[in-house]
């Protein structure tokens, strides 16, 4: 690896972002909720369903770059605004994407994690932006990218004086065609051992399928990750985007119980 300064291990110490009342890079963090924010009724329903569940935040889309321009793009400053009440409802905090370095002022108003995604990984401007931000970032992995690429771009955020950098694995694209992506868990251990910021892992986006998702959540905290990020949604089969890779409340509870016990399992283990 060259040129990686901030993001790689300095005597050991790992990074913990706090969120509110979460620290991330601690114990094992469950970030849930809908792709898109559809509705205010979409929205604080999912959130209230995961809370119980226990997500220790609510992520949710404002702004969605899609593959199509002519695919819902969600509701913007409405979205936000719909958040923000979730937040109140339940106590969660927020985890929403910025996809414009002129949004990303305002946006922080209201995310308490401003994310950015796999397509803009490598949108420098964005990246200096929400460093100056100092709200955390969630950095997406894109989606043809290697590991240096990505650590690389955790720099420039970090480089701008924010230290809460989450790293977030969501697959990359390959040859197969069953799954979305190809979800790299090679990666967790590989960040583990390059640098000191905390990584989470995103099977939704890895595999598109809600059949694998249990699965790959139960990978990732064998595989070291510090938490996961999943898609919920009270009602799926009516999502605007990426339904089909969606958890239903009952679905997304059943995962929560499977990882607190193997959680617990491996502390106990180690």
């Amino acid at each position: 690896m060259t040129n990686l300064r901030l993001a790689t291990l300095q005597g050991g110490n790992r990074t913990i972002v706090p969120v509110d009342s979460v620290k991330i890079g601690e114990g094992f963090t469950v970030i849930a909720g809908p792709c898109t924010v559809e509705s205010e009724r979409q929205t604080i329903e999912t959130a209230i369903a995961v809370r119980i569940a226990g997500a220790h935040a609510l992520r949710g889309g404002a702004f969605k770059p899609r593959s199509s321009p002519y695919a819902f793009q969600g509701l913007g400053l409405k979205g936000l605004r719909i958040l923000q009440k979730a937040k109140i409802e339940t106590g969660l905090p927020i985890v929403t994407e910025v996809v414009d370095s002129r949004d990303v002022f305002w946006v922080s108003e209201y995310a308490d994690v401003l994310q950015i995604g796999a397509r803009n990984m490598q949108n420098f401007s964005l990246l200096k932006e929400v460093g100056r931000s100092q709200r955390p970032v969630l950095l997406k992995r894109g989606m043809n990218s290697t590991i240096e690429e990505w650590l690389n771009c955790a720099e420039y955020i970090l480089n701008e004086g924010n230290p809460h950098v989450i790293l977030c694995e969501r697959g990359i694209r390959t040859f197969e065609k069953y799954t979305r992506n190809t979800l790299d868990l090679s990666s967790v251990p590989a960040i583990k051992e390059l640098s000191h910021l905390p990584i989470i892992v995103d099977p939704s986006h890895a595999t598109g399928r809600v059949s694998l998702i249990p699965s790959l959540s139960l990978a990732a905290v064998a595989a070291g990750a510090d938490g996961v990020i999943v898609e919920v949604d009270i009602n799926p089969q009516e999502a605007l985007c990426d339904g089909e890779q969606t958890l239903t409340p009952s679905q997304f509870a059943d995962i929560v119980r499977k990882i607190n016990g193997l959680h617990q399992f491996m502390a106990v283990s180690q």
